[in-house]
């Protein structure tokens, strides 16, 4: 069983105010940091979800590194901060 870390990262992202070519979302993770320092680019956003926590929302991003690691990382509008809820294990996506 998996245990939700809950920690602050940090996250470089874009927001979008309309979708192109390349940007269909309307915020887009490209690559994020862990308080110990580690830098986890990332490869592709496997998927998104919203949740509603009180009065805020939260937008969930499962993602997949460039280090073929994955995440599930949060985004939280009304505190505007990024979290780290869970590193997966790669075969919740693979045993299908």
């Amino acid at each position: 069983m998996q245990k939700a870390q809950q920690k602050k990262i940090n996250v470089l992202a874009l927001f979008a105010g309309f979708p192109t070519g390349k940007v269909t979302r309307r915020i887009t993770p490209i690559r994020f940091q862990l308080d110990s320092g580690d830098v986890h680019h990332i490869r592709k956003i496997r998927r998104t979800y919203t949740d509603r926590v009180g009065s805020t929302r939260h937008i969930h991003f499962v993602l997949e590194t460039k280090g073929h690691r994955f995440f599930d990382i949060v985004y939280d509008s009304e505190e505007m901060l990024w979290y780290m809820v869970v590193e997966l294990e790669e075969e919740l996506f693979f045993n299908e």
